[in-house]
């Protein structure tokens, strides 16, 4: 049993020697990170479009449906109503107000 032992020992050593001369080396030290990392980023890549193609064909709400869940639009928005509101807006009278400093107090602003 111990001549077993021995043996067993001596190739544990001889193993932990060749691991410890692969760790010293660059292209252990560096290269097998860089693989790991890209095999595995293919792997990650591949279960994250999963999820794309598995909800593409998860059908939308209906209009009807959102209103009745209480999601109502306010109004409709077009480039013609955003003009006008626009058109309605005094830009030559202003007054140029300065906001607090981080530093300062936002109650305590110099007039």
């Amino acid at each position: 049993m111990i001549a077993k032992n021995g043996k067993l020992f001596t190739k544990f050593d001889s193993i932990r020697s060749s691991f410890n001369t692969l760790t010293k080396r660059k292209s252990f030290k560096y290269g097998l990170p860089f693989l790991l990392f890209v095999v595995g980023g293919s792997f990650g890549l591949r279960e994250w479009t999963q999820i794309r193609y598995q909800f593409s064909h998860v059908k939308g709400v209906s209009r009807e449906e959102a209103e009745k869940m209480g999601l109502r639009k306010a109004k409709e928005v077009t480039l013609e109503t955003a003009y006008d509101e626009i058109q309605k807006l005094d830009v030559d009278n202003w007054e140029n107000k300065r906001g607090p400093r981080p530093w300062e107090d936002a109650g305590r602003q110099k007039k």
